[in-house]
């Protein structure tokens, strides 16, 4: 079991940057691979970016490929999300999630992961 918790989330002007970050606790945090996604209102829940279990590889969705960064500590189970040149069409509720599989490259299909946080919203303005 692994409980995640994402915080950092805000109000920020286009253009904007923003740092994400998701604890997590209750398991050995490196031993899964982690996750980002975000759902806007009337949305589908969407992929950002994966990272694999010892942060050597990481995997972005197009729309956020050059502008978002994803990171992790495993000494402090922690998974960042670094959000530079932040625009309208970012604003959501992200979410962090934590798979057990460290071997298969990420299809970014939610069902791909096993542990969710709660969410953060981020809400960009123009």
């Amino acid at each position: 079991q692994v409980q995640l918790v994402e915080s950092g989330g805000g109000l920020v002007q286009a253009g904007g940057s923003l740092r994400l970050s998701c604890a997590a606790s209750g398991s050995t945090f490196s031993s899964y691979a982690m996750g980002w996604f975000r759902q806007a209102p009337g949305k589908e829940r969407e992929f950002v970016a994966h990272i694999n279990s010892r942060g050597s590889t990481t995997y972005y969705a197009r729309s956020v490929n050059g502008r978002f960064t994803m990171s992790r500590d495993n000494a402090k189970s922690t998974v960042y999300l670094r959000m530079n040149s932040l625009n309208p069409e970012d604003t959501a509720v992200y979410y962090c999630a934590a798979s057990a599989d460290t071997t298969t490259v990420p299809r970014g299909r939610p069902d791909e992961y096993d542990y969710w946080g709660q969410g953060t919203q981020v809400t960009v303005s123009s």
